[in-house]
């Protein structure tokens, strides 16, 4: 077996072994578990990101950024999105009490550590929102369906055909050709989705989700892969196989969330 397959059979094995995670909470766990899982995969990609900040000498809390990481699923489950503004609200407070009471403390470090709680946390617990929706069962599964299709198809279309590229400075792997297979893969999986229990959404709108998710995950790929040149590393952490560390899995599912509940909301879904 030459380094190439030995490579690609690992990076799907533990695809397959954190989607089985991701299927079991969304089709099993009810919101609650969803939100458990959620959580921590939160505290994992944001632990990941304050780790690479410190690089640049940049001291963020840990403590205030995490705890309110792990708080936002939960709040979202039990109260929605009153309960994860609230939060937010808990994290501003935190954040600049620490930066009056610590005199060592400056502006960056405070903005860092609001910025990787909301960048990480905030983004993720709308998965939580998007699972209360009426048909949020099948809806969070679409969502990560899509996510999973436009990965796959870029990443095998990118592999095989990839010649012009599209940020090489940021993500030298990176092409247009990739990106199209992964739009295609992301509204495919969107264009499906009427043939799932109570989905009703017309095809504007299935249309307009899928293109709308396809732009979030190409902004929310090369942001971090941006954020990792600027402090010289090559992935976020090493704890998944073939893939790095959690915020390099879900650096495309941290904006496609967000973006799909909002969606969803303007297209009349509740």
């Amino acid at each position: 077996m030459s380094s190439r397959l030995a490579d690609f059979s690992v990076r799907v094995g533990t695809a397959f072994l954190l989607g089985a995670v991701v299927l079991v909470a969304v089709f099993w766990g009810g919101v609650v578990g969803l939100a458990a899982v959620v959580a921590i995969v939160a505290a994992l990609a944001t632990t990941e990101f304050y780790a690479m900040v410190r690089r640049e000498r940049r001291l963020p809390s840990e403590l205030i950024g995490l705890t309110a990481v792990v708080a936002m699923p939960f709040a979202a489950a039990g109260f929605g999105v009153l309960g994860l503004t609230a939060v937010v609200g808990m994290l501003v407070i935190s954040a600049f009490f620490w930066h009056v009471m610590i005199r060592q403390i400056h502006l960056t470090e405070t903005g860092v550590t609001l910025f990787g709680a909301v960048y990480v946390g905030f983004t993720l617990a709308h998965v939580v929102l998007v699972r209360e929706y009426d048909s949020g069962m099948w809806l969070t599964f679409i969502m990560f369906a899509s996510v999973w299709a436009n990965d796959s198809f870029a990443y095998l279309a990118g592999s095989a055909i990839g010649r012009h590229k599209i940020a090489p400075r940021i993500s030298p792997k990176k092409s247009w050709e990739g990106v199209v297979a992964g739009t295609l893969g992301t509204t495919g999986v969107w264009l499906a989705a009427s043939a799932l229990p109570g989905v009703d959404l017309s095809f504007g709108w299935r249309l307009a989700i899928g293109l709308a998710a396809s732009i979030a995950a190409v902004i929310g790929d090369l942001s971090e892969s941006r954020i990792k040149r600027e402090v010289g590393v090559k992935d976020s952490g090493n704890l998944l196989p073939g893939h790095g560390g959690f915020l390099d899995r879900f650096d495309s599912f941290i904006m496609v969330a967000i973006v799909t509940h909002y969606m969803l909301f303007a297209a009349g879904v509740r």
